[in-house]
């Protein structure tokens, strides 16, 4: 396993940069797939160079099984579909369809959440929750050079420590691939950006980080509140989204309406430089992480005292954030 570990990691960097290398120039000499100036072509790059890793890594080891088989399929569609929408951007409606069939998808592959007691129609309904939850959450992230890389890349490595110390070998393939390549993307997508990874990428890595969270056990008979690990290591996409989601209910905005509310621009308005606020934000988000991880392994006791101590935390900085005025 150390040896496919090697391979996932080196080619991840080798064919994600190549990827980008060819697509860049690509992008610029035909004038396709840009914002201004810059490429949307950074999602293509990490989908594809992804997709192709995990082919030969588990082709390599125990195959490809249904499961695997339906998380790449899914997130394929779900890839194709954001490039359609970078080329021409989809309505609200079309955009939650696609995410409707690739959860769909997954769960018909038997990719779903197994929580013992609620039965099988509440554990597809929490499954279509959880990942169009996600997947949303990410791409509102997704408004600041090196954000929503950078939370992948957070993410994926402590899926990747919860697999290794579950035994979730498939799990830990899928989770470092996906941490590879959001790694590689990151260092052209840092401010200021040279390539934007577009709602190709944030979609697709949504979509891939949540169908990993739900492939992995967390919680034995006794110790239920595990089953929050996966909601603490994506907390920070979760609490913007949640956050966001408030201020616009607030303000008597649409949820799904574009506006400078965001932390990012909160941040921003507070006097932080993109760098600092960048810092800052990716900080939470490992806090988040490693709360998530502990939380896993620790006692009942301590678990739920970790849980408090976030509850309170975010709840303090929802208040400081909401006194912040934005330009809306």
């Amino acid at each position: 396993m150390p040896t496919s570990y090697l391979f996932i990691i080196i080619s991840g960097f080798l064919l994600t940069s190549l990827l980008i290398l060819i697509l860049q120039k690509l992008a610029i000499k035909y004038h396709f797939l840009t914002s201004g100036s810059i490429p949307l072509i950074g999602g293509i790059a990490m989908g594809f160079a992804f997709l192709i890793i995990c082919l030969v890594v588990f082709a390599a080891n125990s195959g490809l099984s249904q499961g695997i088989t339906g998380i790449l399929s899914a997130s394929l569609i779900m890839l194709i579909f954001g490039i359609i929408d970078d080329w021409r951007e989809l309505s609200v409606v079309a955009k939650f369809t696609v995410q409707i069939i690739c959860v769909a998808v997954l769960i018909l592959f038997g990719v779903r959440t197994q929580i013992i007691h609620i039965g099988k129609i509440f554990n597809i309904i929490i499954t279509f929750l959880w990942i169009i939850g996600v997947v949303n959450a990410l791409n509102h992230l997704d408004i600041m050079d090196g954000l929503a890389a950078g939370v992948t890349a957070i993410v994926s490595l402590a899926f990747f420590s919860i697999s290794i110390l579950t035994g979730n070998i498939n799990a830990a393939f899928l989770s470092l691939g996906l941490a590879a390549v959001s790694v590689t993307f990151l260092r052209h997508n840092l401010p200021s950006a040279r390539i934007y990874m577009g709602n190709a990428g944030s979609h697709f890595l949504g979509f891939v980080l949540a169908a990993v969270a739900i492939m992995i056990s967390y919680a034995s008979l006794d110790r239920k509140i595990a089953l929050f690990t996966p909601i603490l290591i994506l907390g920070f996409p979760i609490f913007d989204t949640i956050f966001l989601i408030l201020m616009r209910i607030k303000q008597g905005r649409s949820a799904f309406k574009k506006s400078k509310d965001h932390l990012t621009s909160r941040f921003l308005k507070m006097g932080y430089s993109k760098n600092k606020t960048l810092v800052f934000l990716l900080f939470l988000c490992l806090f988040f992480s490693f709360c998530g991880i502990t939380v896993s392994r620790a006692s009942n006791q301590w678990s739920a005292a970790i849980i408090i101590a976030v509850i309170i935390g975010v709840s303090i900085l929802t208040i400081k954030m909401d006194k912040i005025p934005t330009d809306d």
